[in-house]
């Protein structure tokens, strides 16, 4: 394998007349692949951070890590590194296994700060606030975590469980430096991830429930679609959303929370919201300005691309269905966490 590498690295002097940047220490451990289609290479696992540029067919790279289901971060052969999607309509890995992504999970209980370095001396990202959650991709020692925030931004934070409270593959570390605003524990209450969970178990009780529009807020007999999600929220964590779906779209965007316009990078337990439907062929929503479009149909997305929703008599009422490649994912407008 390192054999491998090292000939990878020397491409592209032999193209360019340069040699490249040595590759990082971790790439010894790494797969490589090439890309089978044009795709973006960008900055951060978002679809809205910069475009570095088009990597092109048949260029080759290594896999530093592979961030999420959707985002791997590699490095190319004039040494830069950035973030491409892992669909295999764009890249195809070669036969060593790609890695997974950290199974651990933080909620931050207090406000924190979210530094670009192991240092408190680094420059402050932002604060962190209680209640959001970030993914640990590292514990680089007693003091401090490296994360990715639900905006897909990475960096540093402290490893106090007076700031963090970690689930998962990572466990949370001993005294760790301060690197926060201060702020009370709110350790005692459920974290975001644990309401998601109860208000999807809350939905799924619903499964099969007949649909009505503008059905009554009053009882659960039957559903329209933002009836059924704010019944959900209602049922799951005592959460009282707008009763119709455009409401529920302000709602989410005034949290202030990233939405997206890219169901590929919603979490679980997002909410998303869809416009008219216009037919089942992606062509029918070509040259529509989503932006202004408006918000006909909520759902709930429960990650793997499918969604918990009901939106008629005739598909049988609160169910379970997949997005992509169908009319959803031509629909979708935006998404994002209700919490």
């Amino acid at each position: 394998m390192k054999k491998q590498l090292l000939t990878f690295a020397l491409i592209p002097s032999l193209l360019f007349g340069a040699v490249t940047l040595p590759l990082p220490q971790s790439a010894s451990a790494a797969t490589t692949g090439k890309i089978v289609s044009s795709v973006s290479f960008r900055t951060a696992p978002s679809t809205d951070a910069s475009r570095i540029r088009y990597l092109s067919k048949g260029e080759p790279f290594v896999l530093l890590e592979k961030v999420n289901s959707y985002w791997y971060r590699v490095q190319v052969t004039n040494g830069q590194i950035g973030y491409i999607s892992t669909s295999d309509q764009y890249t195809k890995l070669d036969a060593q296994a790609a890695p997974t992504p950290s199974s651990g999970t933080g909620t931050i209980v207090a406000s924190v700060s979210f530094r670009t370095g192991t240092n408190t001396d680094a420059s402050r990202i932002r604060y962190l606030k209680a209640g959001e959650t970030v993914r640990i991709l590292e514990k680089v020692n007693s003091y401090w975590y490296k994360v990715q925030a639900s905006d897909g931004k990475i960096g540093y934070v402290s490893t106090s469980e007076k700031y963090i409270k970690v689930s998962g593959g990572s466990s949370s570390g001993g005294s760790g430096s301060s690197g926060g605003s201060g702020g009370s524990n709110t350790g005692g209450n459920p974290s975001a991830s644990e309401q998601i969970q109860k208000v999807i178990a809350a939905g799924k009780k619903y499964l099969g429930t007949p649909y009505e529009y503008g059905s009554s807020r009053d009882n659960t007999s039957t559903f329209d679609c933002s009836d059924f999600v704010r019944q959900a929220f209602l049922d799951g964590i005592g959460l009282k959303l707008p009763s119709d779906s455009r409401g529920q779209g302000a709602y989410v965007k005034s949290l202030g929370h990233n939405v997206t316009t890219d169901w590929h990078n919603l979490k679980v337990g997002d909410l998303m919201f869809f416009m008219d439907y216009k037919g089942t062929a992606k062509s029918n929503y070509a040259g529509i300005n989503k932006s202004t479009a408006t918000i006909t149909h909520v759902a709930i997305y429960l990650g793997n691309g499918q969604i918990l929703s009901t939106y008629s008599k005739e598909s049988g009422g609160v169910r379970i269905d997949s997005i992509e490649g169908r009319h959803w994912e031509y629909r979708f407008l935006y998404g994002g966490s209700a919490i």
